[in-house]
C-alpha cells in the first residue's frame, strides 16, 4: 500500500504542482507584454489562460499533501524532521500562492483588461474633423487621459517584478520540498 500511495503522491505533485510553477513563471513577462500593448487581444487571452491554469491546478494541488500524509503514515515517518520541514514548507508555499501570487495575477489581469477597454474607448472617441479638403483624426483629451488612468497598476512597472519575485519564492519552496523528499535525511533507502 505504501508504494501505491507514493506513486499517487508523486504523480499528483508532477501533474498538479508542475503546471502551476510553469504557468505562474510565464505570467509576469506575459503581463508586461500585455500592458505594453493594450490592443493585443492574444496577449490578454494568454494571461487569462495562465491565470486559469494556476487557479485550477492550485485546487488540484491539495491532493499532494493529502497523499503525502497517507504515504508518510503508511511508512511510519510522520515524526521525522525532514517530513515536518517538508510539510511546513508546503504550507508556506500554499500560502504564498494563495495570498501573494494569485491575487496579484488577478490585479494584473484586471489592469490589462482595463487598459484594453481604455484603448478601445480611446479609439471610439477618436474624432474626425473635416475642414475643407483636410481630414484630421485625433484622440480626444478625455480618451487619451482615460487610457492612462484606467490602467492603474500598469503605471507601476514594479507590480510585475513583485509578482515575479513571489512566484520565484513559491517555486523555490517547492524545489526545496522536492529535494527533501528525494534526499530524506535518515532515509532507509540509502539516498
Amino acid at each position: 500500500m505504501t508504494k501505491f500511495f507514493l506513486v499517487l503522491h508523486v504523480l499528483a505533485a508532477i501533474v498538479a504542482v508542475g503546471p502551476v510553477t510553469v504557468a505562474a513563471s510565464m505570467f509576469p513577462p506575459g503581463a508586461r507584454r500585455a500592458l505594453a500593448d493594450p490592443g493585443d487581444q492574444r496577449a490578454a487571452e494568454t494571461l487569462r489562460l495562465l491565470h486559469r491554469i494556476c487557479r485550477v491546478y492550485a485546487g488540484l494541488g491539495i491532493a499532494v499533501p493529502v497523499l503525502g500524509l497517507a504515504t508518510a503514515m503508511s511508512m511510519g515517518v510522520l515524526g521525522d524532521a525532514w517530513l515536518i520541514a517538508s510539510m511546513a514548507l508546503t504550507g508556506i508555499a500554499a500560502a504564498v500562492l494563495l495570498a501573494l501570487v494569485l491575487p496579484r495575477q488577478e490585479e494584473l489581469l484586471e489592469a490589462v483588461e482595463a487598459a484594453a477597454g481604455a484603448d478601445a474607448t480611446a479609439e471610439v472617441t477618436a474624432t474626425t474633423v473635416t475642414t475643407g479638403t483636410t481630414v484630421t483624426t485625433g484622440t480626444t483629451g478625455a480618451g487619451a487621459a482615460g487610457a492612462g488612468a484606467a490602467t492603474g497598476i500598469a503605471a507601476n512597472p514594479r507590480a510585475t517584478v513583485r509578482l515575479a519575485m513571489f512566484t520565484g519564492i513559491f517555486n523555490l519552496l517547492w524545489a526545496t520540498v522536492t529535494i527533501l523528499m528525494i534526499v530524506r535525511p535518515g532515509s532507509t533507502t540509502g539516498a
